[in-house]
């Protein structure tokens, strides 16, 4: 169950200890102003239209890349998008994490994930990454809007432990500090079906629980 009281809850944990069945892995920022917020919301629409059991069969995990984002605004997130959901979902199936620069290097190396940092904000991609139960890359689904068939044989996929290739290689930048979009050159993910996590093993992150007791 739940903890009980009203405060907002965070603990460290090593993301290696959360990926143990098929894992939607979400990098995004949570000041953002360009494609995160699209890509979450897509996201949340998408698992409301997902014909699996969130929990039991995917679990999905958002974690942001810049180290100022603190847990209590990683809590709020979570809350926000949870409610978005109209289907039954655990909230333990959907976690949103903070980390240091050390813990984020580690994962964003581990999947090819680049970014740039310009000003207080990232020129990124927009990506989701499916892994096995056992950490390893099943695929990339690229872009910011998915189709629930799309991310249903992912998950499936990665159930199975057999990657498949990833066919739509166009990626979505956000470039809310470079208008002419020239300036900043990013290397493509690596898309490599089966590729070991070996980096999870050291990533420690805090998971921002963020229950709250509401009464009235």
């Amino acid at each position: 169950g739940s903890p009980s009281g009203s405060r907002m809850a965070g603990q460290p944990v090593t993301l290696q200890s959360l990926v143990n069945k098929p894992t939607i892995l979400a990098l995004v920022y949570f000041e953002c102003p360009g494609i995160c917020t699209p890509l979450l919301n897509n996201l949340a629409d998408t698992l409301d239209r997902l014909d699996l059991r969130a929990g039991q069969e995917f679990q999905v995990v958002t974690i942001s890349f810049d180290p100022k984002d603190q847990p209590a605004v990683a809590a709020q997130k979570r809350q926000n998008y949870l409610k978005q959901l109209h289907r039954p979902f655990p909230p333990e199936a959907w976690r949103f994490l903070t980390g240091n620069t050390n813990s984020i290097a580690a994962i964003t190396d581990a999947v090819g994930f680049r970014y740039v940092p310009v000003g207080k904000d990232f020129n990124h991609p927009g990506v989701l990454t499916v892994l096995g139960a056992d950490g390893r890359i099943m695929r990339y689904l690229q872009g910011v809007k998915f189709q629930p068939f799309d991310l249903k044989m992912a998950v499936i996929e990665a159930s199975k432990g057999q990657p498949m290739p990833t066919v739509n290689r166009v990626l979505s930048y956000c470039f809310s500090y470079d208008p002419d979009g020239r300036r900043y050159v990013f290397a493509t993910l690596k898309v490599v079906g089966s590729v070991s996590l070996v980096a999870l093993a050291g990533f420690v992150a805090w998971l921002v629980l963020g229950n709250r007791k509401h009464h009235g």
